[in-house]
């Protein structure tokens, strides 16, 4: 049987490691921490359980398409909620005092109608706007996603051929620049400009064709899974495990080994520590790193191994980093929805503070607040309200680490009081500071430390056009035969769908498919128990 070892029991490691199980390779998971999921992680306190990772449930086209890989489906394996709103945006206080807020409710009709409120005549355009996006995004899932790029005949197709002018419009624009030319009202503006940080860059910097992100937002609506997206992990573990593979916690992988075989490098294993300080070699056929791709060609391979190396990275932005707040809050908060976008009204500023050659905390800052104990009742005791709040800043290790009950670091805790203060004013509640009853954060630093994130970025590098789909690190090493990648640091990109979608481009590059889409099938091998390591004894 091929064995194949991953590295990295994030969302991609979980995935790769289910899809390879179930093409009928013997799998062996490595996981430094005493828990999977990565930077889809959770934190318990006081009653109240946080996501602290991702928290948009978005492309559930992609879940499906994985769930089905597996001989399941995602209503097997999900609760999922449609939220309506889907979200709320809060503009910055004018000199009044007051804030505006607008709700984005489910449903392209409904959305119109929001549009048309706030800039007459806009109700059309945005319709228009969101039926160019999703053909963008059908395009996108047929022909560039799941490409693993290794024929260039896997997208010289008539479809493909026939849009090319526009495809290369939407290449050579801003998504800035294609936003304001169709609308006018700053909101609107931001509104269709803010996907752009979900894709870890600014809109001015992001090219057009990524408002394809508006298709699923603006029609799809967005949806929340019953338990957070650590419900999700847990599935995917599960998924994992119930297909053979085996999964040690605990264990860091402190280099990738190879050969040389007729001159060119070749993986053959893994050398790690166990949770004991024990070092082990486990030898095998492949590997892949669901690690940051950073790590994995700096720190795990030798340096005539690498195909990013150091001065590779130096060419590359990245995405932004973050504080992460996450506070348990007494009593109702009803002026907030699941999920709220705070925008600052000069936008330039917020994101050249964040993207721009003198990078520093914008203040005040565009923010994003999840209220997931608006839908989940599980995830805070009764009478209290759980709220992530999350601050996109440079990715900037200095700013340094969170803690608890204020004691991080001096500037993630300024972060994190100014932003309370700013979520109290703009969404008008007042006493919100007095009625916090847990709080804790993550900096930058933390997310160096605890994920060997590249720069101590949230997401990895931005999709700036030269890091998007071919143009991105791809799925397999350049130098060493039988090494993979998989993950938000390399193709397709950042975000819970992508690192599904890079797990199946893993098993593409195993198989020798150059395919322009999904998967129709992965090989069936016979389900055995969950298999718990030795090492963890």
């Amino acid at each position: 049987m091929t064995r194949t070892i991953v590295i990295g029991g994030g969302v991609a490691g979980l995935a790769t490691s289910a899809l390879l199980a179930r093409e009928g390779h013997e799998v062996l998971l490595l996981e430094r921490h005493d828990r999977v999921g990565g930077r889809a992680g959770t934190l318990a306190r006081d009653g109240f359980r946080f996501d602290t990772g991702p928290s948009w449930y978005l492309m559930p086209s992609v879940y499906d398409h994985f769930f089905d890989l597996l001989g399941t489906s995602t209503a097997q394996q999900l609760d999922l909620v449609s939220l309506d709103p889907g979200y709320g945006v809060f503009s910055e206080p004018e000199s009044c005092g007051c804030s505006a807020s607008v709700e984005i409710p489910h449903g392209i009709d409904r959305v119109r109608q929001v549009f048309e409120k706030l800039e007459p005549g806009s109700g059309q355009r945005v319709r228009d706007y969101v039926d160019s996006a999703r053909d963008a995004m059908v395009m996108a899932e047929r022909y560039f996603l799941y490409n693993p790029f290794t024929s260039w005949r896997s997208v010289l197709k008539p479809e493909v051929l026939l849009r090319l002018p526009k495809l290369l419009r939407l290449l050579g624009e801003s998504l800035q620049k294609f936003v304001s030319r169709r609308f006018s009202h700053p909101v609107l503006r931001q509104i269709l400009g803010y996907p752009a940080v979900f894709l870890g860059t600014d809109p001015r910097r992001a090219p057009a064709i990524y408002h394809l992100m508006s298709a699923l937002d603006l029609d799809e609506g967005v949806m929340y899974p019953v338990g957070g997206f650590w419900r999700v992990v847990e599935r995917l573990e599960a998924l994992a495990r119930s297909n053979g593979v085996e999964i040690v916690t605990g264990a860091e992988a402190s280099r990738i080994l190879t050969t040389e075989d007729g001159g060119r490098p070749r993986a053959t294993g893994v050398l790690w520590t166990d949770r004991n300080g024990v070092e082990r070699k486990e030898q095998a056929d492949y590997v892949v790193s669901a690690a940051d791709l950073h790590h994995t060609e700096t720190q795990l391979l030798p340096g005539e191994a690498r195909s990013y190396p150091e001065s590779w990275w130096k060419r590359r932005q990245s995405g932004p980093g973050a504080v992460l707040v996450m506070l348990g809050v007494q009593g109702a908060l009803p002026e907030l929805r699941h999920h709220s976008l705070f925008f600052s009204s000069d936008w330039d500023a917020n994101f050249d503070a964040i993207f721009g050659t003198e990078q520093k905390v914008p203040d005040p800052a565009s923010i994003y607040v999840c209220k997931p104990s608006a839908t989940d009742p599980d995830v805070a005791p009764d009478g209290t309200e759980n709220l992530f709040v999350l601050v996109p800043v440079p990715a900037d290790v200095t700013l340094g680490s969170g803690g608890v009950a204020g004691q991080g670091d001096t500037d993630v805790e300024q972060i994190a009081d100014r932003v309370i203060d700013q979520l109290a004013t703009w969404a008008g509640i007042a006493d919100l500071r007095q009625r916090i009853v847990v709080r804790e954060t993550l900096g930058p630093e933390d997310f160096a430390r605890d994920y060997s994130s590249w720069q101590g970025g949230m997401l990895g590098p931005s999709h700036i056009l030269r890091q998007s789909a071919m143009f991105r690190a791809q799925n397999a090493s350049k130098r060493v035969d039988g090494l993979f990648y998989a993950g938000a640091t390399t193709a397709p990109g950042v975000g819970v769908p992508m690192c599904l979608i890079s797990a199946e481009l893993v098993v593409k590059r195993i198989r020798g498919d150059r395919s322009a889409g999904p998967l129709k099938s992965v090989g069936e091998r016979p389900r055995g128990a969950d298999r718990i390591s030795d090492h963890h004894a």
